[in-house]
């Protein structure tokens, strides 16, 4: 009897010792899939952190966020195409600034405007930036300039949010608030990713 429960015990132990080990948050940049015990080697991104390029100003949650460039991409850019109306750029939320900048580029082709600048953009081994979303931008303020991360002007940057034909929306990052600009006026650009 004595025999059979030491069998049954060592054979638990060599069958626990073969599980593998790791990191089993599916929230942690290192999570393990294939990890059947975890092993307390967890690493989780902060805001603030040097990550992919950039540095992280929004962390979604779900493993995912936004980064932003280390340093601005313009001091003098134009939003571009004053009196056009592109058609989709109008996205104000969260997860929008892409889509803009798409639209953006799709609708006004100019050689040089904000969302070109982004869009033609490959730093630190990544080249899928954007022209942030209005919302985007003021979380970039509010999470990386007031906690003095980066490189940061006191001044008014652009966003991919266009206001009308003739305004697109930004941000002053000197006072925090959000307002529209003349597209032909000449403002700061920071470009930002998505991981």
């Amino acid at each position: 009897m004595y025999k059979i429960l030491f069998l049954l015990f060592a054979f638990s132990l060599v069958f626990i010792g073969c599980k593998k080990r790791g990191c089993k948050d599916p929230n942690a940049i290192n999570f393990d899939p294939k990890a059947k015990l975890t092993d307390g080697s967890c690493e989780f991104l902060n805001v603030g952190d040097s990550y992919q390029g950039g540095i992280i100003f929004y962390l979604d949650g779900n493993g995912g966020g936004l980064i932003a460039a280390p340093t601005d991409q313009s001091s003098g850019a134009e939003w571009g195409c004053r009196s056009v109306e592109i058609a989709g750029a109008d996205g104000v939320a969260v997860g929008t600034g892409n889509q803009n900048t798409i639209d953006i580029e799709a609708g006004c082709p100019s050689a040089v405007t904000a969302a070109g600048i982004c869009a033609d953009l490959s730093l630190g081994g990544y080249s899928d930036w954007f022209l942030p979303s209005v919302d985007e931008l003021e979380l970039m303020r509010y999470y990386l300039h007031q906690q003095l991360v980066g490189e940061f002007t006191d001044t008014f940057y652009l966003s991919s949010t266009e206001s009308d034909s003739f305004s697109a929306k930004g941000v002053s990052f000197n006072w925090g608030v959000q307002a529209s600009y003349d597209k032909d006026g000449l403002a700061y650009v920071r470009a930002v990713r998505a991981f």
